[in-house]
């Protein structure tokens, strides 16, 4: 199913290297994720090579724009189909992966290639800002994911109370994202976070892809996050 010479090559270009067990896990991935397109949405992209760069690669990419050491802890949140989050733990199964979001097909599905792969990993059938109110979950993991949910003032007010002290928040955003990343400042401060890099890069020729990597320095006040219908009407500035 995966185009494995244009993964290589794309991922090899950002200093990415996968060994053959990585790769045979992310094409067992990949055929599920077709198989199980058919009864329910998944994702619009369908064509093997599409989905071996904009899914696959896309977020595999990390591996090579930061370091995750062995064994850290990492929250993908509105995981949908897995992307960034299970792409990682194929390709990385040391990290310890849990995956949120509101639909619960689609964590059944990502349990299922786990399970097939031989892998764990804890999925989360809860909404972020509530999840976020949880102390098993607030502030306890070293790294946070979010990949293409929502816009970035929105995001960090998500995303940012699950991040301890000291660890790191990444927004997988599209080329087009600057203005919004600019009016998130606010919110990222008052939230505990520091804006670190705001990478733009070409994931292959033509197709600029953008990484925003946000340190947590200080704890979230208790009151954030607040019910999602505030967080929508009323966006942190």
């Amino acid at each position: 199913m995966l185009n494995f010479p244009l993964l290589e090559r794309t991922l090899a270009a950002h200093g990415v290297t996968l060994d053959r067990e990585a790769l045979m896990r992310l094409d067992l991935y990949a055929e599920r994720l077709i198989e199980t397109n058919r009864r329910f949405n998944l994702t619009a992209v369908t064509d093997p090579d599409e989905v071996t760069v904009k899914h696959f690669a896309d977020s595999l990419v990390l591996l090579g724009k930061t370091e995750l050491p062995a064994g850290a802890s990492l929250l993908d949140v509105g995981t949908g189909a897995g992307f960034p989050g299970l792409a990682l733990k194929l390709a990385r199964p040391d990290l310890q992966v849990a995956f949120l979001d509101g639909t619960r097909k689609k964590l059944g599905f990502i349990s299922s290639v786990l399970e097939e792969t031989g892998l764990a990993g804890e999925t989360l059938h809860l909404r972020a800002e509530e999840a976020g109110k949880q102390p098993k979950y607030r502030e306890k993991f070293d790294f946070v994911t979010a990949r293409a949910v929502a816009d970035m003032a929105v995001l960090v007010e998500y995303c940012l109370p699950f991040v301890r002290a000291g660890g790191l928040f990444f927004a997988m955003k599209s080329a087009a994202a600057e203005e919004e990343i600019q009016n998130a400042a606010g919110a990222v401060r008052l939230l505990g976070g520091k804006t670190e890099q705001n990478l733009l890069f070409d994931l292959v020729e033509n197709t600029p892809r953008r990484i925003v990597f946000v340190r947590k320095i200080s704890q979230t006040p208790p009151k954030y996050p607040r019910a999602s219908a505030k967080i929508a009407k009323s966006p942190l500035k």
